[in-house]
């Protein structure tokens, strides 16, 4: 299987660095940004998987999941919650995300859903 091209979007610059870090440990090429605008140039690049915050301080997560299933619908979205915030979980199901992890996240939990979410990108296409 190919190396999965990730894009991790969230405002905690930590959580971005330590989580790209260790993705890129376990063989995936991972990239990560703290605001959507910076996402742009990565999202127009085509990644497998993106990890998104649904809370994010510039823009909503909806909002922002919205937008990346315009500009590619068969991106796969990997929702993350601080808190279990149900309607904001379920919204973002119904608008496309194809599965959401509670923060914080178990690496081998997370690995586990971007490989699922790699093959049904890859059936999409």
């Amino acid at each position: 299987m190919k190396k999965a091209k990730l894009l991790i979007i969230d405002d905690e610059q930590e959580l971005v660095t330590t989580l790209a870090e260790r993705l890129n440990l376990r063989g995936y090429d991972a990239n990560g940004v703290t605001s959507f605008s910076e996402a742009i140039t990565f999202i127009k690049q085509i990644p497998d998987v993106i990890i998104l915050d649904i809370g994010l301080q510039d823009t909503d997560g909806l909002e922002v999941l919205k937008r990346i299933k315009e500009i590619n619908p068969s991106i796969q979205v990997i929702m993350l919650s601080g808190y279990g915030d149900n309607e904001r979980i379920n919204k973002s199901l119904q608008n496309g995300a194809f599965d959401y992890l509670i923060k914080p996240v178990d690496i081998e939990e997370l690995v586990s859903k971007i490989n699922s979410a790699k093959l049904k990108k890859e059936e999409m296409e």
